[in-house]
């Protein structure tokens, strides 16, 4: 599989600051700072309470299973090796609403079941993009 063919993430205005943490190996999200309520994916305004005052904080990088897709089409050429692929959607321990994606790494689909305990795995592709990937850890 190569990663350096993968189209690269665009940081926007809300995102960058999460990818410049997942570049040093952190995942990170926003925490209101009027109502302590975290939130993910980033965004201006507090779903809660309509704060736009936030801080990023680090969360642990493991949550569960919620929902997943094992991907048997080319969508892309410069994907052709990698498919079939397997995308997880993870929800984080620290937040029932906050959901992550990425592949899966180390895993067999097969095996995969809703709530199967999972942990971020940090692949640097280049110089710039690093991904957030997820594995099976021990329960």
């Amino acid at each position: 599989m190569s990663l350096a063919r993968r189209p690269r993430p665009e940081p926007d205005r809300d995102s960058t600051p999460w990818w410049q943490a997942v570049r040093r190996h952190e995942l990170t999200v926003q925490r209101c700072v009027s109502c302590g309520t975290p939130r993910f994916p980033a965004r201006a305004v507090c779903n809660r309470c309509r704060g736009r005052e936030h801080l990023w904080v680090p969360v642990s990088g493991t949550g569960r299973v919620y929902t997943w897709i094992v991907n048997h089409q080319v969508f892309m050429r410069s994907m052709a090796d990698e498919v079939p692929y397997t995308v997880v959607a993870v929800r984080l321990d620290e937040g029932h609403d906050m959901l992550m994606y990425g592949d899966l790494v180390d895993g067999d689909p097969a095996g995969l079941y809703e709530g199967l305990p999972v942990e971020a795995v940090f692949t640097d592709v280049d110089e710039e993009t690093t991904l957030v990937r997820w594995r099976p850890r021990a329960r």
